[in-house]
Formats: C-alpha cells, sequence, structure tokens
C-alpha cells in the first residue's frame, strides 16, 4: 500500500516542475489515477512519458502499489507556469 503523499513526493522529486494530479480509486491505498504534466516529456513518445512516471516511481507499480491508471500531458508550448 502507498499513501497518495508517497507518490506524490516520488513524483514531484523527479519531475520537480510536474502538475500532478492523484485520485484513489477505491479507497484502498493500493489502486490509483494519477495524471502527470511536465515539460519533462517534451519530444518524448507516450510510451517514454509513461516509462519517465514509472522509473520516478522507483518500482513500485505492480508490487506495493498494485494498480495504476497513468495520464500523462505535455504542456503547451510557452506555458511558463
Amino acid at each position: 500500500m502507498m499513501t497518495v503523499d508517497e507518490i506524490m513526493m516520488l513524483l514531484t522529486e523527479a519531475l520537480p516542475q510536474a502538475r500532478v494530479e492523484i485520485e484513489d480509486l477505491r479507497g484502498d491505498g493500493n489502486h490509483y489515477a494519477v495524471t502527470v504534466e511536465s515539460p519533462s516529456f517534451v519530444g518524448l513518445s507516450l510510451v517514454d512519458q509513461h516509462r519517465t512516471v514509472f522509473a520516478a516511481l522507483q518500482g513500485r507499480v505492480g508490487g506495493v502499489l498494485r494498480g495504476l491508471t497513468l495520464t500523462t500531458i505535455v504542456p503547451p508550448l510557452g506555458d511558463e507556469s
């Protein structure tokens, strides 16, 4: 089981400019929907964007974190926020 705070910490440490939204889908700490918008994704394929997020989660997906629905977003050009 992982908490929202643990997931947020791992993602924001690895992707400091990212906007991250996390929803506990079942209230069990095992199944989350995560949306990550990051300038780090510019020029990456969708597969590589997901690999970047999985790497940030340090091998926990499929183990401690049993279920993850992942959405990645490349911010629009010129979005400085």
